[in-house]
Order: C-alpha cells, then sequence, then structure tokens
C-alpha cells in the first residue's frame, strides 16, 4: 500500500514517523487525529518483532511442557509473519533469516504440537530453532530431521513466495527487466517445491531462499555480480 509516513498530529502539532512507529497514535499525547505530509509512499513493512521468550519459559522436563512451548511458539510466530513486509518507505528490504525460520519453526512447532509421539531428534531440532529463530539463527541444512524436511521446503516456497509479491510492487515503481525475469523463474521452482507440499532436501530449500536473497541484493545495490550468481544457481536448482 502507498501511505504518507509522516504524520502530524492535529491536536498537538507533534510530527512523527509512522515509517518508525507503525502506529497512528501520535507519540506525544496519544490522539489519532493526524494529517499527512509529503508524497505517498509504498510501503508493507511492520515495526513488528518476534520474542520467543515466552515460549521458552514454557519448556520443562515433560512431554506437555514440550507441546505448550510448541503451540505458544506456533502462535507467536503466525502472528509475526502475518505483519511482516519487505518494502520500508519505498526501499527495498532483504529477506531475512528471522522471517524464513519463522516460518519453518511454525510448521515444525504446529506437527510437534499434534504429534502423539516425537523422536529425540525432532525435539532437538525444534529447540534449535526456538533457541535462535529470534536471533535470526538456524541450523544448517544438514541438522534437519528426515521426518521434518517438509517443514524446512515449506517455509522456503512460502517466504519467497511473499517476498516476490513486495518485489513485484516495488519493480512495478522501478522496472528492471532483468530482475523481473529471473524473479519469475524463481517463481516457478517455488511452485515445484510447493506442489511437492516441501518435500525436497533441505539443501535445495535453502538455496531458493539464497536466490531470492541475492536478486534483492541487485535490485537494492545494483551488484551484477549479485545478479550473475542468482541466475547461475538458478541455473542449478533441482
Amino acid at each position: 500500500m502507498r501511505i504518507r509516513g509522516e504524520r502530524e498530529c492535529k491536536d498537538c502539532g507533534t510530527r512523527w514517523s509512522y515509517y518508525e512507529t507503525g502506529t497512528p497514535n501520535c507519540p506525544n499525547c496519544g490522539s489519532l487525529r493526524s494529517t499527512g505530509i509529503g508524497e505517498r509512499t509504498r510501503h508493507t513493512a511492520s515495526t513488528a518483532t518476534l520474542d520467543l521468550s515466552p515460549a521458552r519459559n514454557h519448556l520443562g522436563d515433560g512431554a506437555e511442557d514440550l507441546r505448550a512451548a510448541a503451540e505458544r511458539a506456533a502462535e507467536d510466530c503466525r502472528a509475526f509473519a502475518r505483519q511482516h513486509g519487505f518494502i520500508h518507505s519505498g526501499e527495498l528490504a532483504p529477506l531475512d533469516e528471522t522471517y524464513v525460520g519463522a516460518l519453518e519453526l511454525r510448521t515444525v512447532a504446529d506437527e510437534l504440537g499434534r504429534a502423539m509421539r516425537t523422536t529425540d531428534a525432532e525435539e532437538a531440532y525444534f529447540l534449535a530453532l526456538l533457541g535462535g529463530v529470534d536471533d535470526g539463527e538456524r541450523p544448517a541444512p544438514t541438522e534437519v530431521p528426515e521426518s521434518l524436511r517438509t517443514a524446512r521446503g515449506l517455509a522456503a516456497a512460502k517466504a519467497v513466495e511473499e517476498y516476490r509479491r513486495d518485489v513485484n510492487d516495488y519493480l512495478d515503481d522501478l522496472p528492471d527487466e532483468a530482475a523481473r525475469a529471473a524473479f519469475g523463474t524463481l517463481g516457478e521452482h517455488r511452485k515445484r517445491i510447493g506442489a511437492l507440499d516441501g518435500d525436497v532436501s533441505p539443501a535445495t530449500a535453502d538455496r531458493l531462499v539464497r536466490v531470492a536473497r541475492e536478486l534483492g541484493t541487485y535490485l537494492r545495490e545494483g551488484d551484477e555480480s549479485a545478479l550473475v550468481t542468482a541466475r547461475d544457481r538458478l541455473s542449478r536448482l533441482g
């Protein structure tokens, strides 16, 4: 959407940036009566952050504690992902690891929350995600249990789908045919992984995300080498 991010309160005259606060309330007096200043700018980003400490606080020694932690993690990741966006006051943001990790943790947590039994490997992987995703850290692809690999694939497909949606809007404002073509090819790979319900190797899932990031780097920084690398990686995505 396009908004006038700079606001002026009609009641007290305070000026602030909606881009920074993420709220229409005046930070000085709380009034909702304000006017926009300047041109409308495309903006989808949010000020929301992911905090998994409430979920971690549920952890204890029993299966019920793990299930409670999984349910809370899934809920918090879902709320975070729903608000996330990749255009901040007209500028394209990277496809960040916290967002991708939140999508994966949400799926893993949902599966563990419903499961009658879980393996030690599944629990260890869930705990690794729970311990690092809000800091932008995920386990390596080699650490993904076979039973949870679809969660990695689905997270990658969903993240790339949402990133492409914002990129397409960004390219409407700042056309780049090379980038649009590359993102189109990336979208075909994303559809294939989605059709397989995420059942691809974790390394393949991570390559999909890496290509999206490299194409984002090209658009943000004009880095031609990032475009070349992304195209080469796309040609080798199986």
